[in-house]
């Protein structure tokens, strides 16, 4: 326990000594007081939600997970389950390290975010100002022949993709690999997100490649927050990594998260199976036990579930976390809020789902129906490809870290919906 607490001080090392104590006194529930309210948790059913991962473990369909759970700044869950490497046998360990993929996101956005409170941003500033290679940008088209052949017709921007939009993922740009297109075979061809490249030469080749929206017109998942990372690193004057770590993860303590693990640390790295249970494909993930030289700003990163769990409890309460400062609240309230409203359309492939809009990195719960999920109006958070999720729920002063290893989305949000569900039967 003790190194825990170590690991994770921004919860109090009293919330983790509460925790001990209900763990090892069986009890049926944990609840603590604010502002004339109890929160109570059942940590009965958490302990449900462990058992049920526990045999997901023990059938081979994920090798290990990390869970944390807090409600109202306390720790009311903890748990490290099943194996971190199964090719050595390696256990799970409360600070294993993961490749947290598009969790990533969250975090350079609250860095660009630091930026437009000093001013040297806005939300409407053309990305060309600061990037000036994507001036002028075009976007592409399908047009089928007479045989019905489709080809890629190259049509003017109408506006300039803005600061805003690459927040919100409302840019014109793409990901290549989800969904298929002539403009998503193109930025395949182009291998974006080869770790050898540089930032600047990402933007280069990214510049010359066709939008696949009009800006501003649709939220389509996309490079957007690469470009983002990119665009922090021309106006700072820093790279990625330096600028994140000055800015959010050295503030809050955050000293697991990086976008690579140091040789001391690597024995920490939680690895996948060698290949998928359900699909038999190969499990690729990056190599993080190097400095790459590209860094991705939209899924680079490494980090702890105490480390993120810093970070989250620092949205949660306003942009602070241990006298560390790091967005004022109405910045914090402004990233937590749709962005999309009505005159915005979803694309192909709309990630957040029925029931959720997008804020900026997270996505944000709009209604107490539609979603196929239980949470809260005003709930948000995001997911990474590799296994990673999390969600905050202000209301109900809740945080979920929930971190594992396996390349399957679709296999994952079966697995992050049961969780969601649990939880919030937990809670009363």
């Amino acid at each position: 326990m003790q190194s825990i607490v170590r690991a994770v001080p921004p919860l109090k090392r009293l919330a983790w000594a509460l925790l001990a104590i209900t763990i090892l006194a069986g009890s049926a529930s944990a609840q603590s007081r604010d502002d004339g309210r109890t929160y109570v948790v059942s940590t009965t059913r958490l302990k449900q939600l462990s058992a049920l991962t526990a045999g997901d473990v023990q059938k081979g369909q994920i090798p290990g997970v990390v869970i944390l759970v807090a409600r109202n700044g306390k720790v009311v869950h903890a748990d490290a389950i099943g194996l971190q490497d199964p090719k050595t046998g390696t256990p799970m360990k409360m600070d294993s390290i993961f490749r947290i993929a598009s969790m990533t996101k969250p975090l350079v956005t609250v860095g660009a975010l630091t930026l437009l409170e000093e001013g040297r941003l806005q939300l409407p500033d053309p990305v060309s100002r600061h990037l000036p290679e994507f001036k002028g940008m075009q976007v592409g088209v399908e047009k089928p022949d007479a045989s019905g052949k489709a080809s890629l017709e190259l049509v003017p921007a109408q506006r300039e993709m803005t600061v805003q939009d690459l927040l919100r993922h409302t840019s014109g740009l793409t990901y290549g690999i989800f969904g298929k297109s002539l403009v998503k075979d193109e930025y395949n061809n182009a291998r974006l997100s080869d770790p050898a490249q540089s930032s600047v030469e990402m933007v280069t080749k990214l510049s010359k490649l066709p939008l696949a929206f009009q800006p501003g017109t649709t939220w389509d998942y996309s490079m957007s927050t690469d470009v983002l990372g990119a665009l922090i690193e021309r106006v700072s004057g820093q790279t990625l990594d330096i600028f994140l770590a000055e800015r959010v993860t050295k503030p809050l303590g955050m000293k697991d998260t990086g976008f690579w693990v140091d040789t001391a640390q690597q024995s920490r790295i939680a690895e996948p199976f060698d290949s998928d249970p359900d699909t038999k494909a190969p499990a690729r993930v990056p190599d993080v036990r190097k400095q790459p030289r590209f860094l991705s700003g939209g899924g680079g990163m490494v980090a702890t579930a105490p480390d993120y769990l810093r970070f989250t409890q620092m949205l949660l309460n306003g942009g602070e976390l241990d006298g560390a400062r790091i967005l004022s609240r109405k910045t914090v309230d402004l990233m937590t809020s749709d962005q999309l409203g009505s005159a915005i359309a979803r694309g192909p492939l709309y990630l957040p789902g029925p029931g959720y809009g997008f804020g900026f990195g997270v996505q944000v719960r709009m209604a107490p129906g539609e979603a196929a999920s239980l949470g809260s109006v005003g709930d948000y958070g995001w997911g990474g490809v590799y296994g990673t999720t999390f969600f905050v729920d202000p209301k109900e002063r809740l945080i979920v870290i929930w971190m594992m290893q396996r390349p399957n989305l679709a296999a994952n949000v079966t697995v992050w919906r049961r969780m969601r569900s649990i939880v919030y039967t937990a809670i009363e």
